[in-house]
């Protein structure tokens, strides 16, 4: 008898180690411009089952943070799941003047590939190509031998590609047209279970009936009134509820749905789709599964952090992660999969606000900095010296410098003076300045980690806290200050002890830690800080 029950207890211990080596399905979920503060904020409004799941039967780390500037939607994404920065992963920004090619890119354009779906050729020559570190997404694949499949899937296509990395099975994202798209860096046609889904139109209904609110207005007190002064308009209609979004969609075209919480809906149900028809978490080989919800994003710009439509978006998706988790429950078993959230940049308040309310902040136009540093060349050396302003960073004629017989370092030591004269500016650091970094200076920290000289400027500067360079309404993000730097991460399920902290960590923890916690190789840029709270169980 003791004999049978030894052996009992070996097998048991032996699937139970077995079980704990690997979930089934890691999810991956990024929401664009969420703030810590939500959490908060928005927490008495908040379902039982989406947002405080999350926080109740898992970890979170409130005072997580970016660790590098600028804090931009394709940065963002590629930082978290490459578990370093701009500097080593190389995507400085969303869009960029590139110092070497001397021309503007975009974060995953590719002239070599094509899309997968007609009538979208612009949007879908897309890959990751630009992208020059592996992702914990990549480590996974090459951990499973190709056998862990990984799709990455998002309203914008950076949001889909960059988290999905070099060797993903498959990345979509959302075109005009409607559809869910991807490119022949992925394969030679769309999966049939794509093509189905697309098919079915599913942003039609959502626009057709319109954007109400999900509740009551009395619930929304922690919002700014209706049609307050710090909103932009929604393709051109006041900012006032309810929204008709026919009229919007027939007026322009299916990316109406990008700037309604419905953009989330669609591509949650996108995301079930995947896990049903690719058969994710279905063997004892690990797959990825990395979802970005934009909407938050494109509605936070519109509108601004303190609107009632950002709050009525997070109420929504509240139900929908909450939904999102029972799908998880049924199809891959509680205790199967892990999940972290987090967020790829927060953002900063409306300055106009801020303003009205006697702090001395504005909104910078971009084009009037330009406009000033070409008319202090003009002024300064009788020509302009200015090949682009772009994104913190100024490109410096070099050819003109040179045949005019100017000394480049004086050159830069005028430009960084002038710069100081503005009332928006707290630094400039010239590219020297920059790679030459002790790390004693926490501003410039932030910019040499987020500084290629193979692509930035020959001077980066940095705005004063509250200044944003943006339009008087909405909101924007980009800074290296705590408004733009802090957002959530949730850590939730296989395995996950519950917690949480309010020690400070860096974004660039997370993907080492995945990779700790799933016993495989760490992605190749990372410094390898991991958050040992979730390691421990």
């Amino acid at each position: 008898m003791k004999s049978l029950k030894t052996k009992l207890l070996l097998i048991i211990s032996t699937i139970t180690f077995a079980q704990s080596k690997q979930p089934k399905l890691v999810v991956g979920i990024v929401v664009d411009q969420m703030k810590t503060e939500y959490l908060y904020r928005f927490h008495s409004d908040f379902s039982e089952n989406g947002f405080k799941r999350l926080m109740n039967d898992g970890y979170t780390f409130y005072n997580m943070h970016y660790n590098y500037m600028p804090t931009y939607t394709a940065p963002g994404h590629a930082s978290v799941y490459t578990g370093t920065t701009p500097a080593i992963h190389g995507i400085v920004s969303n869009e960029w003047f590139h110092r070497t090619l001397k021309k503007e890119v975009y974060c995953t354009d590719d002239e070599s590939v094509s899309t997968l779906v007609p009538g979208t050729e612009k949007e879908g020559k897309m890959s990751p190509k630009n992208l020059q570190a592996t992702t914990i997404t990549d480590e996974l694949k090459l951990a499973t031998n190709f056998k862990g499949k990984v799709i990455g899937m998002s309203i914008k296509d950076r949001g889909a590609i960059l988290p999905a990395g070099h060797f993903a099975d498959w990345a979509f994202w959302y075109s005009k047209t409607g559809n869910f798209i991807s490119s022949s860096f992925y394969g030679k046609e769309m999966p049939k279970w794509v093509e189905e889904f697309n098919n079915e139109k599913q942003y039609l209904p959502y626009l057709e009936k319109g954007w109400s609110l999900l509740k009551p207005i009395e619930t929304y007190n922690e919002s700014l009134v209706d049609d307050n002064p710090y909103e932009g308009k929604l393709y051109k209609k006041s900012p006032v509820f309810p929204y008709n979004l026919k009229e919007m969609y027939e007026a322009n075209d299916a990316g109406v749905l990008r700037v309604t919480p419905f953009g989330n809906d669609v591509l949650a149900n996108l995301a079930k789709r995947a896990i049903e028809n690719e058969n994710l978490g279905k063997d004892d080989i690990a797959d990825f599964l990395a979802v970005s919800f934009s909407s938050t994003d494109y509605i936070g710009h519109t509108f601004g952090p303190r609107s009632i439509e950002i709050q009525d978006t997070y109420l929504r998706l509240d139900l929908t992660i909450a939904d999102f988790l029972n799908y998880l429950d049924k199809t891959v078993g509680k205790g199967n999969y892990l999940v972290f959230l987090t967020a790829d940049h927060a953002c900063a308040e409306n300055s106009t606000h801020l303003k009205d309310n006697k702090y001395e902040v504005d909104n910078i136009s971009y084009k009037d900095v330009s406009k000033d540093l070409i008319a202090f060349s003009n002024e300064t050396f009788g020509t302009n010296l200015l090949l682009r302003y772009d994104s913190y960073n100024v490109h410096l004629d070099k050819e003109i410098i040179k045949s005019k017989g100017l000394d480049l370092a004086k050159v830069k030591q005028s430009f960084k003076d002038f710069l100081y004269t503005k009332n928006y500016v707290k630094r400039v650091y010239t590219e020297e300045e920059v790679l030459a970094s002790s790390g004693n200076d926490q501003l410039l920290n932030f910019v040499f980690k987020g500084y290629d000289p193979t692509q930035n400027g020959d001077l980066y500067f940095v705005y004063k806290p509250g200044f944003v360079e943006y339009s008087a309404t909405g909101a924007t993000h980009g800074s290296p200050y705590s408004y733009d730097t802090n957002v959530p991460c949730i850590f939730y399920g296989w395995n996950i002890p519950k917690g949480k902290s309010h020690d400070k960590k860096v974004i660039t923890q997370i993907a080492p830690t995945l990779s700790q916690k799933l016993k495989i190789t760490l992605p190749n840029g990372t410094d390898s800080e991991v958050l040992n709270e979730v390691l421990e169980k």
